[in-house]
């Protein structure tokens, strides 16, 4: 097998495992009273993975699968949370989210191995 087959496999599987961890991020914030709006929102200035609504608050969830809550909290840089946010306000312009919105926060959910994963709403504040 060459390096390069070997590279594209590690890629995809990482890829299926972020996958997972989004899913399984939104079936815990669907038992905890969200509705799922959007998954992998991608817009000309971002992505956001999932952004769920619950009430009259919309959050723009990170999801990081890491093994451990430190490396989750760390994975999302300042740089990441500069791109979440432009694509929070692009998704905010267009209007998809409701008219009736009153707040909008920024959650991470950590997926970490052998345990539920971790929901931390209002991560950080732009």
């Amino acid at each position: 097998m060459s390096r390069q087959a070997g590279s594209r496999r590690k890629r995809q599987r990482a890829f299926l495992a972020g996958r997972g961890a989004e899913t399984l991020a939104a079936w815990i914030l669907r038992l905890k009273g969200y509705r799922i709006v959007g998954r992998n929102l991608r817009t000309p200035v971002g992505e956001v993975d999932i952004v769920a609504r619950r009430g009259k608050v919309v959050a723009f969830v990170e999801v990081k699968r890491r093994p451990d809550m430190n490396a989750a909290r760390r994975a999302v840089s300042r740089t990441q949370q500069q791109r979440i946010l432009r694509a929070a306000e692009y998704l905010r312009a267009s209007g998809q989210l409701g008219a009736d919105v009153q707040g909008y926060r920024f959650d991470l959910i950590a997926v970490l191995p052998r345990r539920l994963p971790v929901h931390l709403p209002d991560m950080w504040r732009p």
